[in-house]
């Protein structure tokens, strides 16, 4: 039996925690993590409160400052926070805001009719984890003032220390992340908090955000936008080539909730819908969201059977055609939004599928009576969609898995592993025949299956689901992981933990590596969301002394290595080889063996600016693909023409 560690249990052993202590000792609880997203959250909790001011209707700018320091500074127009002593604490309420979980205006008390952020203890929290926070009041004339130090403790009681014009009203706040909290980050990412604040200017009509880095000279970005979600639509259309001219801006309110959808169809094969609700995404969509595509569904429907477009012996459209080539923004504000899913980011309220259908229904219906040109050419995309999925099902069948894989009968290809246990196995896509016959030679035969691509993929950017179901090296693919694809797809299914891209360092490297992740977030996206697929990283040199034998991954690592060599050490640079020339044991040694090898985890943190990179790189338009390689050229290591 296990040692007891505890013989007394009594009340020396429950534990309690006074004021921020518990934030502290468990910061994951309140902001998630306390890697760089959670540092970045802390940002957000700040912000959210200005928004919830500009939802209430009395801000109208919002800016926020990264310090020299990397310390950030939130200003807002709003009326800002009451400075009177609060009735149940006894404090001021600015202190009880910034001092006592779960205070705030977002508890029912009459302060906001809707507002953002999961759980209101935003103000605390981010005081907490900070190693100083200060916090100005313009009201009524007067700015007050206090400082709090150490996590959260007050450095004095809130003073008022000058006047202001009596027209000045807003709140001020500034923070320094607590690198003893934050451990592996409290450098701030510029573009991070750009396309954030980006997309709550778009959320938010008519609010103007501004973001300043005082790291950089001169380096800011002001965002507002008059028509709000319909210029957002339009931003993640740039490179997509719409089929119609109008953005389709439907809004209304029923029980004090209110609705705004804005779509356009354009000529891509790919749908881009993303929801908010009081400005938070969900991701996992929700009842705003059903209700709106089945809305969308039915409306199709009802107008191509009305208009004769739909024929009797034809069959009805589905969800999936008529949401082919779809750019959508669907945005609600609810008093009382409940959330659920694994993430907390999918919206429950029941009530709100019938509210978003209807107001959508009536809006979206009209619009397709008045503009019937429009009208046509959406509908023809939807049954062009239709017919192609009905053959998509087809070619489907061709993938299916009959139990366990055989080998002989998979093409020659798959060199699958011994084992049956999908959380311990991986499957490396390999570039070329001959890197796949070392990498069959050198890997663990138990755990690790080899499965070499002959020459680029279909680029899925450019194909509907029923082209690249023709194309054999993704049939190979979608075969190998078992989940199936589309309509038969099941993340429960996966034969591998970890998929591998494995591919050279040069151009033609990166480009298959670039379409295989195309295919992924198009056609496999819970696989990338889930934390399965991964970039191999091959070393480019490596260097010998004495016995010593040291692989780098680029020039920046081999410097950082031989200056810490003693002067006087002998040494040998070779760069490597690509990984078809490798023999068996260098492929083990340097990429494989799960000891020494380093994997990138991709990851789709922002669906939005993911979907956007993919429409530039892998799109038709070739200008937007020229833009981005000319600005992020000077990002470019180690580039092999």
């Amino acid at each position: 039996m296990d040692e007891k560690v505890n013989t007394n249990y009594d009340s020396s052993a429950i534990q309690v925690l006074e004021g921020l202590e518990a934030v502290r000792k468990r910061p994951g609880m309140y902001i998630g993590t306390t890697s760089s997203r959670g540092l970045h959250h802390l940002v957000w909790e700040i912000v959210d409160n200005a928004i919830d001011e500009a939802l209430a209707g009395y801000c109208s700018h919002i800016e926020v400052i990264i310090g020299k320091d990397n310390s950030i500074t939130v200003k807002d127009d709003g009326r800002g926070i009451p400075v009177d002593i609060h009735p149940k604490t006894g404090l001021s309420t600015v202190e009880t805001v910034y001092t006592v979980l779960h205070a705030g205006g977002k508890f029912g008390g009459g302060g906001y009719k809707v507002s953002g952020g999961l759980h209101g203890v935003g103000a605390s929290v981010v005081n907490a984890l900070s190693v100083w926070l200060e916090v100005k009041v313009y009201k009524e004339g007067h700015v007050y003032y206090q400082k709090y130090v150490n996590g959260g403790h007050p450095q004095e009681p809130l003073r008022m220390i000058e006047d202001c014009d009596l027209d000045r009203t807003g709140t001020t706040v500034s923070f320094l992340p607590d690198p003893e909290i934050f451990t592996e980050t409290t450098i701030f990412e510029y573009d991070i908090l750009k396309n954030r604040l980006r997309e709550l200017a778009f959320l938010n009509r008519g609010l103007r955000i501004t973001l300043y880095d005082d790291r950089e000279a001169d380096k800011k970005d002001s965002f507002y936008y008059e028509g709000g979600i319909t210029e957002y639509v339009a931003l993640l259309n740039k490179n997509k080539n719409p089929i119609h001219d109008t953005i389709i801006d439907i809004s209304g309110e029923e029980n004090d909730i209110s609705l705004e959808v804005a779509l356009q169809y354009n000529e891509t094969y790919n749908a881009g819908i993303y929801s908010f609700v009081n400005n938070i995404t969900t991701p996992e969509g929700g009842t705003h969201e059903d209700g709106v595509r089945q809305a969308l569904t039915r409306i199709l429907n009802k107008y191509a059977q009305s208009s004769g477009m739909l024929k009797n012996n034809d069959i009805s459209l589905m969800g999936d055609d008529v949401k082919e080539g779809l750019t959508m923004i669907v945005s609600i504000k609810h008093p009382n939004p409940q959330f659920e899913g694994q993430t907390k980011t999918k919206l429950g309220n029941s009530e709100v599928r019938g509210i978003s259908n209807r107001i959508f229904s009536e809006s979206f219906e009209r619009f397709l009576m008045e503009h019937p040109e429009e009208a046509k050419v959406i509908v023809e995309k939807a049954m062009t969609a239709s017919r192609a999925r009905v053959a998509a099902k087809k070619a489907r069948e061709l993938t299916r898995r009959k139990g366990d894989l055989d080998i002989t009968n998979f093409y020659g290809k798959l060199s699958d592993c011994k084992s049956k246990d999908a959380s311990i196995s991986e499957i490396f896509l390999v570039e070329g025949d001959s890197a796949g016959g070392s990498a069959i030679k050198g890997r663990d035969s138990m755990t690790q299956a080899i499965l070499p691509l002959r020459g680029k993929i279909l680029n899925v950017e450019k194909a509907r689901l029923d082209r690249a179901l023709s194309n054999e090296e993704i049939r190979t693919i979608i075969t190998a992981f078992g989940t199936g694809i589309g309509e038969d797809f099941d993340l429960s299914k996966l034969r591998y933990d970890k998929i591998i891209i494995m591919t050279d360092a040069d151009v033609d490297g990166s480009h298959i590596r670039v379409l295989l992740l195309t295919l992924f977030y198009r056609f496999f996206r819970p696989i990338v969301e889930a934390g399965h697929v991964y970039a191999a990283q091959p070393p480019l040199f490596v260097i010998k002394h004495g016995k010593t034998i040291k692989y780098v991954l680029n020039e920046q690592e081999r410097d950082e290595y031989l200056s810490s060599l003693s002067p006087n050490t002998k040494y040998d640079i070779m760069r490597m080889k690509g990984l078809g020339e490798m023999d068996a044991e260098e492929l083990n040694e340097t990429t494989m063996d799960i000891n020494k090898r380093i994997l990138r985890k991709i990851t789709v943190d922002d669906a939005i600016a993911a979907d956007e990179i993919f429409s530039k790189l892998m799109g038709e338009e070739v200008e937007p693909r020229r833009e981005f390689i000319e600005t992020n050229a000077t990002y470019v290591e180690n580039l092999d023409v």
